[in-house]
């Protein structure tokens, strides 16, 4: 994983296409006609500020007769046209798709850089039963991936139910999440924004593509409108209530406006952000000695143990 003194998060325009696309890439005419159709999505896009846009689940293949009869090279098909669109658009993109390896049969999704190289693959970890009998490899981990507005993970449809993988994610969670996906995912993705303390991003195969907040409220919501986007800023860090309230006038008065909160009184949290790439926000927190909720769950664990332990 890269190392948290590299990272630069900021400002940036998150944005998602939820929809079934009406060609897929099973010919050679389906394959141009879904490029074309895709790049006036991604051209929308940028006109409106994104600076990455992902798509739903397999998305080349979903309007195929047969997704499984559909599948691409690892190296080639419908991918090599993103790589243009990236390069000459200068966007980020996350491209999800079957494809065949020499290991075998993936179910994955592809961060495409803005210079058009890929940055990096997610393959589905947890296949549905069906996928695995059609011989889809489940994926072995979830990898942070380096952007230059922060780290994104992703993960992909039947993933969502799955608690390993926000285990590993939690260690150590990224800036932004993004769910691939022929399920909405409704309130699990709210639940993974609140849990994770990251914005959390789904592109559907159809409507209810959502941009959720690291406190799990919805800012986002796709219906008659393919594509969302949303301007966030990632420089933020959820806290617990406990042992960090009282210190919110002292940092105020020494970073201003610059400094913000969100309050998520229900679930006692809180998101401190600093909407400034000058300082990441865990340097404040250090300074004025918050606890990371991580931390304090830590030390809960840690009490709970040794009065159990003591009272043995």
């Amino acid at each position: 994983l890269p190392v948290k003194e590299n990272r630069m998060r900021r400002e940036a325009v998150l944005a998602s296409v939820s929809r079934r696309p009406q060609h897929g890439c099973h010919t050679p005419e389906g394959r141009e006609a879904l490029l074309k159709d895709t790049e006036t999505w991604l051209r929308r896009a940028v006109s409106m500020g994104a600076e990455i846009v992902a798509f739903p689940e397999v998305y080349p293949q979903m309007a195929s007769p047969d997704s499984y009869a559909a599948i691409e090279p690892h190296d080639g098909g419908t991918l090599l046209g993103i790589q243009e669109l990236c390069k000459e658009l200068g966007i980020y993109v996350i491209w999800p798709r079957f494809e065949s390896r020499p290991s075998g049969l993936y179910n994955t999704a592809i961060l495409v850089g803005r210079d058009g190289e890929v940055v990096g693959r997610y393959d589905k970890m947890f296949p549905t039963l069906g996928e695995m009998e059609k011989g889809v490899i489940p994926g072995s981990a979830c990898p942070r991936l380096e952007t230059d507005f922060g780290r994104v993970a992703m993960g992909i449809c039947f993933d969502l139910n799955f608690m390993e993988i926000r285990d590993e994610l939690r260690a150590d969670p990224p800036d932004v999440f993004f769910f691939c996906s022929m399920y909405r995912g409704g309130i699990q993705l709210q639940e993974w924004a609140l849990d994770l303390g990251c914005h959390v991003v789904s592109a559907i195969g159809a409507e209810l593509g959502r941009l959720v907040d690291p406190g799990g409220q919805v800012l986002k919501l796709s219906t008659y409108e393919a594509l969302i986007t949303g301007r966030v800023n990632l420089n933020k860090r959820q806290l617990h209530m406990d042992y960090n309230w009282g210190k919110m006038d002292a940092m105020l008065a020494k970073y201003g406006p610059k400094l913000t909160f969100e309050y998520y009184t229900p679930e006692a949290r809180y998101v401190i952000g600093y909407e400034d790439a000058d300082r990441d926000v865990d340097e404040i927190l250090a300074e004025f000695e918050l606890l990371p909720i991580k931390e304090y769950w830590a030390r809960v664990r840690q009490m709970r143990q040794d009065r159990l332990a003591g009272a043995a």
